[in-house]
């Protein structure tokens, strides 16, 4: 668990980490660099959701060695069943990552949610529903294994 009180804006109490895939963790169905290692190190603190339509089917091969939940999603309605899948593991102790329109709803429902720009760009309804945007995934991931990073973002 990752607990920070941020003033004038929550007392996180995280558990869940809830990522989107391609674009987010990977680019053209491939891992980003330094992902794995970070991923790894932050299953120690929280338990590890990745939802994805696997556009590419390659996910599991480069999940490999991830300790982490897999939810392959269907394609059509993936908004939806992002928000729905934050709603059953809590909204109120998951923080999300994601760069596309449909990580928009999960962001609205997480406890913390952090939009990424890289590559494949970001919609700009996520960046309006995230609490953080961020520059790449290894800094978003950084954030939550350096928490106080957090505070500086958000406190007002």
């Amino acid at each position: 668990m990752i607990e920070i009180d941020i003033p004038d804006f929550n007392a996180l109490r995280l558990e869940h980490l809830v990522l989107d895939y391609n674009g987010t963790l990977a680019c053209d169905g491939k891992m980003i660099p330094g992902t794995v290692e970070r991923l790894n190190r932050l299953t120690e603190q929280l338990d590890i959701h990745i939802l994805t339509a696997d556009t590419f089917g390659s996910v599991k091969e480069q999940l490999a060695g991830v300790s982490c939940k897999l939810s392959i999603t269907p394609a059509e309605f993936q908004a939806i069943a992002k928000m729905n899948y934050v709603n059953r593991l809590g909204p109120a102790s998951t923080v999300c990552i994601g760069n596309g329109r449909i990580d928009r709803l999960m962001f609205k429902k997480a406890a913390l949610s952090i939009a990424v720009i890289q590559t494949e760009g970001t919609a700009t309804e996520a960046m309006l529903a995230a609490d953080i945007i961020s520059t790449d995934i290894n800094a978003a991931l950084d954030l939550l294994t350096n928490p106080l990073r957090l505070k500086a973002t958000l406190r007002s």
